[in-house]
């Protein structure tokens, strides 16, 4: 009986984030005049430049600051390219701007997921021909747009309430309503029906403050009173109307009390004074934080790969595995790894990614292992950047000998390590994301389980892709569709695993896999942290800007 909206918060992919601009020493004009600069702000989107949006023109600044804000919608699991474009108007207006192209006074690329994970970015600009103007620099700051991420948790209760059954007392439900300047009502809440009671007490319950009251504290909330009838025909106790300002009086432990008026019996009865009482207990303001909040906290997505060097991959040599390295085009592992790897290297600031094997023998005794470094470097199993990975990838596959079985807990169990220690900071300082590349189902399937349930409690994230055309369908089990993981080790906290085959995504575009796979990290970094009660981190200091 009980309905809402925006009763839970969502913690969704997607955020609002404004981008603010200014410029520093742009080049002035050969006769020594200062240029009229106007920003033009780009979007790279299916291989083509279209416009987000221009600036207003500054007339004769070297150094100009604009007020124009640019409004964009962020998606972690997107690649989102952002060019900056700054011209010299030289008289003309924000529209003709662009026009000319020897008025670029410089441009500068850039990733929205770069901007956001540093919060405030200074570039030097870069000419048409490539030159890089050193002097000459462009800020940009990013801010995330508040949106309805705060929400107020409250809790009603009746007193003396009208009785409106004969054999038995009311069966009171209460349903409150947010009512808009031009007297529109939306329903915010409807509470469980409490049988019986005429002074019922109900459950407590959350609603965003935007559902309850569009944020302004001022706005009028009407609250209804009915006693429950099965045939759907309510018998009306009675309501009041107040305001948010009035319920935050709850919030410091005071009750607040109204008057539950049934206008009917105003009307008709001439010494009415109510139909009884509602009272507030509690009124307490919550903020639900979203990914930005953490990213822009200081918060690090670390990114982990784990390659499938079983011999159902194929030999490397043949062009029929797997693993073949064609000189035409990347093979699966490659593709998977340039994708979803590009995207997650924006959120790590020292863009080291470990990078390990499972499955093969390996130099010098060829002994068969399920987690070794695929630089041979078992103390220092990091490489620089996505393009460091496919390297060491590349180099390590005439080295070893693919041999099997498939077991994924070992590398699950030495990434969940340092989670572990990571959880026992409290801090929201470093979140990480296992991507799983294999070819076949998992040998170790008890004790894959068992290790994703205990990985569940550490912020961590497990990405499984499935390479090649194997039967994949007990993965689903590690993927939680039936439920939420049980092993020996429990039940999991948390669902944690996402996996995909790649052959679901032949025909989509090339951003399609990366998308689709780390859709669901912003949801679980939130979901973890809000478990254990920690928000983001203070908002990192930015750098003075060049100069």
């Amino acid at each position: 009986m009980t309905e809402g909206v925006d009763s839970q918060p969502v913690a969704l992919g997607a955020s609002r984030v404004e981008l603010r601009v200014s410029c520093w020493s742009l080049l002035q004009r050969e006769n020594g005049i200062k240029p009229d600069p106007c920003l033009i702000l780009q979007v790279l989107s299916d291989g083509q430049l279209n416009e987000v949006g221009r600036s207003e023109v500054l007339s004769e600044s070297q150094n100009p600051v604009f007020g124009h804000v640019f409004a964009l919608d962020y998606f972690f699991e997107e690649m989102q390219n952002l060019r900056f474009e700054v011209y010299d108007a030289n008289g003309e207006s924000a529209e003709n701007v662009g026009l000319e192209e020897d008025t670029l006074l410089g441009a500068v690329e850039c990733t929205l997921g770069q901007i956001v994970s540093q919060t405030k970015v200074t570039k030097p600009l870069v000419l048409r021909n490539g030159e890089i103007v050193e002097e000459s620099t462009i800020t940009i700051e990013a801010e995330e747009v508040s949106r309805t991420n705060e929400f107020v948790q409250l809790q009603f209760h009746g007193e003396e309430l009208d009785d409106k059954d004969f054999f038995s007392k009311s069966d009171p439900f209460m349903e409150i309503y947010k009512v808009s300047a031009n007297e529109t009502e939306h329903l915010v809440w409807r509470t469980e029906v409490v049988k019986n009671n005429l002074s019922p007490r109900w459950k407590p319950f959350r609603v965003s403050l935007q559902s309850l009251c569009s944020c302004d504290p001022d706005k009028t909330i009407r609250c209804v009173v009915y006693d429950h009838d099965s045939s759907g025909k309510h018998d009306y106790i009675g309501e009041f109307s107040t305001k948010f300002q009035q319920m935050l009086q709850a919030s410091s432990g005071d009750e607040v009390k109204w008057e539950c008026i049934n206008h009917k019996y105003v009307e008709k009865k001439k010494h009415y004074k109510n139909s009884g009482y509602i009272v507030l207990t509690q009124c307490k303001i919550e903020k639900v934080h979203t990914f930005l909040d953490y990213i822009m906290g200081g918060l690090q997505i670390s990114f982990t790969v784990a390659i499938d060097f079983t011999a159902s991959n194929g030999d490397p040599r043949s062009e029929h595995s797997l693993h073949f390295i064609s000189p035409k085009e990347p093979n699966e592992y490659l593709k998977t790894l340039s994708s979803v790897g590009e995207i997650c290297q924006d959120y790590d600031s020292d863009k080291q990614f470990p990078a390990y094997g499972f499955g093969a023998r390996i130099p010098p005794d060829f002994e068969v292992t399920h987690d070794f470094a695929i630089n041979f470097d078992p103390e220092h199993p990091e490489c620089e950047r996505i393009s460091g990975v496919i390297e060491a990838y590349k180099r390590c596959l005439p080295q070893i000998q693919l041999y099997g079985p498939t077991n994924v807990a070992p590398i699950i169990n030495k990434v969940a390590a340092p989670a572990a220690e990571e959880e026992k900071t409290g801090m929201p300082t470093k979140y990480r994301v296992l991507l799983i590349l294999t070819d076949g189902v998992v040998s170790d399937m008890p004790e894959a389980c068992d290790a994703v349930v205990r990985a569940s409690r550490l912020p961590l994230s497990i990405i499984i892709v499935g390479i090649g055309n194997a039967d994949f369908s007990d993965m689903r089990e590690l993927n939680g569709d039936r439920g939420m993981l049980e092993s020996d080790e429990g039940r999991a906290v948390r669902d944690i695993v996402q996996f995909v085959p790649v052959r679901e995504f032949k025909k989509a575009p090339p951003n399609a896999l990366a998308k689709y796979v780390l859709a669901e990290v912003p949801k679980q970094v939130v979901e973890y942290y809000g478990s254990k009660g920690i928000g983001p981190g203070t908002q990192r200091s930015s750098s003075p800007q060049s100069q």
